[in-house]
């Protein structure tokens, strides 16, 4: 089963990630975190990796509506979205798809809220 939402784009890693803050911004989606994997691999084991970002996208609204409904879904926040260079000029970008995640907490406010968080994921891919 499918556990994130992928799209294929032309670029660099720099100008993606850019392009998905912007999206996610149109969604209501700050990034609380951007670890470069890369970067991280580098310095703290010198072995070198293909450029990789995880940002950690959080929707205020939503993220505090599943907080309030369960008390322990932070633990699954903030949702993950990571840019990989995927060779020839292209990037991937994935989305954590939280409907399936959720699904382990059966709850079924938290599976609407990740629903919606669904959609709005699926259109920032699909701006990118």
């Amino acid at each position: 089963m499918p556990y994130t939402i992928d799209r294929i784009v032309g670029g660099d890693v720099p100008s993606v990630v850019e392009r998905t803050i912007v999206a996610l911004k149109s969604e209501g989606f700050g990034v609380l975190t951007d670890i470069d994997i890369a970067a991280t691999l580098k310095a703290k084991l010198n072995i070198e990796f293909r450029p990789y970002r995880i940002l950690g996208a959080c929707n205020p609204p939503l993220a505090h509506r599943a907080l309030t409904a369960e008390r322990k879904i932070g633990a699954m926040l903030p949702c993950n979205v990571i840019v990989q260079e995927a060779g020839a000029g292209k990037v991937e970008v994935s989305a954590i798809d939280p409907g399936i995640g959720m699904q382990l907490v059966g709850n079924p406010e938290v599976s609407a809220i990740a629903a919606e968080v669904s959609g709005k994921l699926k259109r920032v891919i699909e701006r990118i």
